[in-house]
């Protein structure tokens, strides 16, 4: 594999004209399913999603994929145009939110557990304390310290394709236990940190995911 961080390609995709030459144009229900406003079908989506995946971007542009998950419903959605995601403990990095803060603009994921489809909003976001608010995404007796709050600007439902192909909510493909890669093993060699075993960073990560949720 070339590692060359120089590396150029002969032939790039650098205009739309070209991009559309070679996949072709978007048919009409492709077009139309995009709607301004979560709708019923978008709001029971919503309900029963434990999991999103919450793309933002910095003030240079770098992109940021980050997950968040909790039980079924953990996004509020305030009214058509507004929904609010818990920002519940974590390592503190918050790489999310440093970059809205600066860049609004967020792009969510959702996902339901065994369905192929998934729902696609994008829009325009904020950090916020609002008590009450809060207080309505309280797990377990503990409300976040803050949340986000997006202002809806389009969503739309996206095909199964993706899912279809990766056979992820079929366990027949999934990899066996032993040939999964080792979280703390990467952690250990990425952060040079020579004094944890394999067993006492897995114990750390262990006792983080137990008793450090909320």
């Amino acid at each position: 594999m070339n590692t060359d961080p120089d590396l150029s390609f002969d032939k790039k995709i650098t205009t739309i004209e070209q991009l559309e030459a070679i996949i072709g144009e978007p048919g009409k229900l492709a077009i139309n399913k995009v709607i301004p406003v979560l709708d019923g079908h978008c709001r029971t989506f919503i309900s029963k999603s434990p999991f999103l995946v919450m793309s933002t971007s910095d003030e240079k542009g770098r992109g940021d994929a980050s997950p968040r998950g909790d039980y079924p419903g953990f996004v509020h959605v305030l009214n058509e145009k507004t929904l609010v995601i818990p920002e519940r403990p974590g390592n503190k990095r918050v790489d999310s939110m440093r970059n809205l803060l600066f860049n609004p603009g967020i792009g969510l994921l959702f996902f339901i557990p065994g369905l192929g489809e998934t729902l696609r909003v994008n829009g325009k976001a904020q950090l916020i304390q609002d008590e009450e608010i809060l207080s309505q995404l309280a797990f377990k007796g503990k409300e976040p310290l803050l949340a986000i709050a997006v202002e809806v600007e389009e969503c739309f439902i996206h095909c199964a394709k993706a899912f279809r192909r990766s056979g992820l909510w079929n366990p027949e493909t999934w990899p066996a236990g032993h040939e999964l890669p080792s979280a703390a093993k990467m952690l250990i060699e990425h952060t040079k940190i020579d004094d944890h075993t394999t067993e006492q960073m897995t114990q750390r990560l262990e006792d983080g995911y137990i008793n450090r949720l909320y």
